[in-house]
């Protein structure tokens, strides 16, 4: 029969070191995502029109797929960069 507290030490063993390959792996970026037009308002707290009325004005780039509006995560970072850089442009 073996020895009980070298199999609880075995699976400690296992479970630190499900732990620690758990920290250190890398963060997946979900940054090419592309998001509907109620997922953008809902990331940027406004309102679904205040979306259309951006696509319109060609302040965020969108596709269209059938009848659905996609617009990529990295296009609303890059619009909001845009967005912030002409704020504070001198005229």
């Amino acid at each position: 029969m073996d020895n009980p507290f070298f199999t609880i030490s075995q699976r400690l063993s296992n479970i630190e070191n499900l732990l620690l390959d758990i920290k250190h792996k890398p963060i997946e970026e979900e940054k090419n995502e592309n998001l509907t037009v109620k997922e953008t308002a809902e990331l940027l707290k406004v309102s679904e029109q205040s979306i259309h009325n951006y696509i319109k004005k060609g302040i965020i780039p969108a596709k269209k797929l059938g009848r659905i509006l996609l617009i990529k995560r990295t296009d609303i970072e890059s619009s909001l960069k845009d967005v912030k850089s002409l704020k504070y442009k001198r005229y």
